[in-house]
C-alpha cells in the first residue's frame, strides 16, 4: 500500500461515528456591501482601473477591431499576438483581412520553451478575452486556457483585452456564482486591475517592472 493510501484510510477511519457540520455560509457577507446599481457597474469599474493606470474604451461590439488597429498604430505597434481559434480571434481576421495598414498577426503556437527569448523580447503587444469583470474592485477576470496561455496577458509590454459590458458583475462570488465555477474550476484564474507595478524602498511608483506596461481594457458595448 502507497503512502499515499495510507494516509487516505486514515483520515477515512477518522471521521467513522461523525457527521458532518450544516455550512453556515451566509452569502450575504461577501455580496451585499459590494452590490450596485446595473447601470453603474462599468462606470465604477472604469474609475478604479482609471486610477492605477489603466486606459479603458467604451466601444460597439463590432467596432473593437479598428480601435485596436488604432491603438496600435498610435503607439507605432506593428505586429499584435492574437489567438486564432478564439471567436474574437476569429472576428479580428475578418475584419482586418486585406488590410495592408493593420499590423501583423502572431500565433502563440508552439510551447513556451521554443520561442522563450522572442516572446520576451520580440512581442509589443497582445490580445486576449476575459470572461468578465468586477465592479467591487475594477477587476478583470481572465481564464487561460491552450489558446490563450498565462503568459499572453503577462508578457507583452502593451495588453489589450475585450470585456463585455454585460459581462461586469458585483463582486468576485456573484460571477463565480453566474459563471458556475462549482462545476469546474480553472486551471488557472488571473484578476487584473492594472498594468504591471512596484515601488521601491523610497516608495516610488514604477510601471512594467514585472509585466505589461500598458493595460488596455475596451468595453463592448452589447447593443
Amino acid at each position: 500500500m502507497s503512502a499515499r493510501s495510507t494516509i487516505l484510510n486514515k483520515l477515512r477511519a477518522g471521521l467513522a461515528g461523525t457527521s458532518p457540520r450544516p455550512d453556515e455560509f451566509d452569502a450575504s457577507l461577501v455580496t451585499e456591501p459590494w452590490r450596485y446599481p446595473p447601470q453603474e457597474r462599468v462606470a465604477r469599474l472604469r474609475t478604479l482601473m482609471e486610477a492605477v493606470h489603466t486606459e479603458v474604451h467604451e466601444i460597439p461590439q463590432a467596432n473593437w477591431p479598428d480601435v485596436v488597429a488604432q491603438l496600435l498604430s498610435q503607439r507605432d505597434i506593428g505586429s499584435l499576438l492574437y489567438a486564432p481559434a478564439t471567436a474574437h480571434g476569429q472576428q479580428l481576421e475578418r475584419a482586418w483581412r486585406d488590410r495592408p495598414d493593420c499590423p501583423e498577426l502572431r500565433v502563440y503556437d508552439r510551447p513556451v520553451e521554443a520561442w522563450k527569448e522572442e516572446l520576451f523580447n520580440d512581442v509589443p503587444a497582445s490580445l486576449t478575452g476575459t470572461v468578465g469583470g468586477i465592479a467591487a474592485t475594477g477587476s478583470l477576470v481572465l481564464w487561460p486556457d491552450r489558446h490563450e496561455p498565462r503568459l499572453m496577458s503577462l508578457v507583452p509590454p502593451v495588453h489589450i483585452a475585450l470585456l463585455r459590458a454585460s459581462e461586469i458583475h458585483d463582486n468576485f462570488y456573484d460571477l463565480m456564482t453566474a459563471q458556475n465555477w462549482a462545476a469546474g474550476l480553472p486551471t488557472n484564474a488571473l484578476l487584473v486591475s492594472g498594468p504591471s507595478k512596484t515601488a521601491d524602498i523610497e516608495q516610488v511608483l514604477a510601471y512594467g517592472a514585472h509585466g505589461p506596461k500598458e493595460l488596455i481594457v475596451l468595453v463592448l458595448e452589447d447593443v
